[in-house]
């Protein structure tokens, strides 16, 4: 964890993520990543000379209308002394069933930080933490060129306006393997998706592709996440 630790710290100071007397929600779904955001910045809250405080929330799609079994991660944030809130949905049913959506990740994802900024909002937050690593940067990227013919990505902190929220990736640094290597040695609890649309999306085919670039391109995740800080991108 103290390697991820120097690299959330090194995107929080880059980029100025946090400020004395935040209050900051982390959107944890139960994956690798948000676990090991939540963990790292619970860590992190224990010495960094700015003083911000945490709380935890899950959206449960209910897949198949049944309850997901979060207990692990409440155990959890309660070691952590971090607040933790679950919110059942119907996201899944309203996806899946009720518009049988052929693309569902891009309303999924619209509807769950809706859910989110209310959320954060209702308990008194003014930022966002998600667990958005340098592998999503570079994927998001190449999705954006491919399917759009677009040169853009998401920002390492973003401000909404209508919301007066504040959104953060403090992972940004750090690769989809240093994220698993944190949760491998800390044992975090994982909760395994439902999503039917799991592993056949848009991002899982730009994945592999990549994967197979840089057995040629070597850190080619890399170059690209460089190439968008030299030449300011979206705020990076």
């Amino acid at each position: 964890m103290q390697q991820l630790m120097s690299y959330m710290r090194s995107a929080i100071e880059n980029y100025n993520m946090i400020e004395d007397g935040d209050k900051i929600s982390v959107g944890v779904s139960g994956g690798k990543d948000s676990l090991a955001l939540l963990v790292g910045l619970a860590e992190l809250r224990r010495f960094y000379p700015k003083h911000f405080e945490l709380i935890a929330i899950t959206l449960d799609p209910c897949f198949d209308g049944v309850e997901e079994d979060y207990s692990q991660i409440s155990e959890l944030c309660k070691r952590l002394n971090i607040p933790y809130i679950i919110k059942r949905t119907e996201l899944a049913k309203i996806i899946f069933e009720t518009r049988k959506e052929k693309n569902p990740c891009s309303l999924c994802a619209r509807m769950r930080r809706g859910s989110l900024h209310d959320i954060s909002k209702e308990n008194g937050c003014n930022k966002i933490a998600l667990g958005h690593h340098m592998d999503d940067a570079a994927e998001t990227f190449m999705m954006n060129l491919l399917n759009l013919g677009q040169i853009g990505c998401f920002s390492p902190v973003s401000y909404l306006s209508r919301k007066d929220l504040y959104m953060i990736r403090p992972l940004i640094f750090a690769t989809e393997k240093d994220v698993q290597k944190a949760v491998n040695r800390n044992h975090l609890p994982i909760v395994t998706s439902r999503c039917p649309a799991d592993k056949n999306t848009e991002r899982e085919k730009v994945k592999n592709l990549l994967n197979k670039l840089e057995k040629d391109y070597p850190n080619l995740r890399k170059k690209i996440v460089g190439s968008m800080q030299r030449s300011e991108i979206d705020n990076w």
